[in-house]
């Protein structure tokens, strides 16, 4: 074996360890219920841990990592229907638009946002649904909007300039908000899997969603804030760089 291969395989294995740990961690965070803090967006915890595996693996292997986690928490502990595992999907959506922002790909994430948007939008039934329902995750759009400006006119390396872990984290789980409703409203989920009306939603539009999930995406960023730029110093410390993950 060449010492080419050989360094090929280490990183291959350690690539792997650290899909399965991430999965771990992830499993117990899908798996765990905040108590009053079930309605929303999110019933188990995965938002805490998604868009910093994202950031910490890469968009591709962060991806693969989070899609085991929300598999095997909702079979370990199930949802109020299997409709649940489509929507979980948007979780490692979210935590590959993280590793994608975080490396400055910029582009793409506003394609996946601008996308998923105007699908929203050209949905009849988002017409009557009350914007602030939905404020934080335009708040979203807004800022890849006005850092594309900037970037477009300055450069990309006006992207470090920023809170790279805050924007990632917030950026990233605003993504798995947005994949959930296009599941819920554009595809008309609401109607075909739960048999909503169309004022049940307005409802569920008004309140609680631009509340608990809100506050749930603060939390997330605060500590994808505070630590992910250790996790990713002790992987600096414990080995060399795995550029493999941090690449596109």
């Amino acid at each position: 074996m060449t010492q080419h291969n050989h360094r090929a395989l280490i990183f291959e294995s350690k690539t792997l360890a650290l899909i399965i740990i991430f999965a771990a961690f992830g499993v117990v965070c899908d798996v765990f219920v905040l108590p009053g803090l079930s309605a929303g967006i999110w019933f188990g915890a995965i938002f805490l841990i998604s868009p910093i595996t994202g950031i910490v693996l890469g968009p591709y292997s962060g991806f693969v990592s989070t899609l085991m986690a929300v598999m095997i928490g909702h079979w370990l502990v199930p949802r109020e229907t299997n409709f649940e595992f489509i929507f979980t999907l948007g979780a490692p959506v979210g935590s590959m638009i993280s590793g994608f922002l975080f490396r400055r790909k910029l582009k793409r994430v506003i394609i996946f946002f601008t996308v998923l948007l105007v699908g929203y939008f050209i949905t009849p039934i988002s017409w009557q649904l009350p914007l602030w329902g939905m404020w934080d995750t335009y708040l979203a759009y807004a800022l890849l909007l006005v850092i594309g400006v900037i970037v477009s006119i300055k450069g990309p390396e006006e992207l470090r300039l920023l809170s790279p872990y805050a924007l990632s984290a917030f950026v990233g789980l605003q993504a798995d908000v947005l994949v959930r409703i296009f599941i819920l409203v554009p595809l008309q989920t609401y109607h075909h899997f739960y048999g909503l009306s169309a004022e049940t939603l307005i409802a569920i539009w008004t309140f609680p969603a631009p509340i608990i999930t809100p506050f749930k995406v603060l939390l997330s960023t605060f500590m994808a804030t505070l630590l992910t730029p250790q996790i990713l110093r002790i992987m600096e410390k414990n080995g060399p760089k795995m550029s493999g993950m941090h690449g596109a």
